[in-house]
């Protein structure tokens, strides 16, 4: 079971990107941080800084990632074809 879902982008989380270099993602309900470090370090080969979980108004899980290097968040959104 994959522990991210998609990236999640609205106007706030690009702002994040922006001025943070702070991506969010939907993952798994059951997902600790730990996992999600873990699967985002292996998929993107992006070494990761910090993890904030936290869940919506609908029940889903929310990460919001910081990553060590500064251009990081934005290399990962051109590869998914985000930005």
């Amino acid at each position: 079971m994959s522990t991210l879902k998609f990236p999640f982008v609205t106007e706030k989380a690009m702002v994040l990107l922006e001025n943070e270099n702070k991506l969010q993602f939907m993952v798994s309900n059951k997902a600790t941080k730990k996992d999600i470090k873990r699967e985002l370090e292996k998929v993107f080969d992006q070494k990761v800084k910090r993890v904030h979980t936290l869940m919506t108004m609908h029940g889903e899980k929310k990460a919001i990632v910081s990553f060590e290097n500064d251009k990081a968040a934005e290399e990962i959104l051109s590869r998914l074809g985000i930005m």
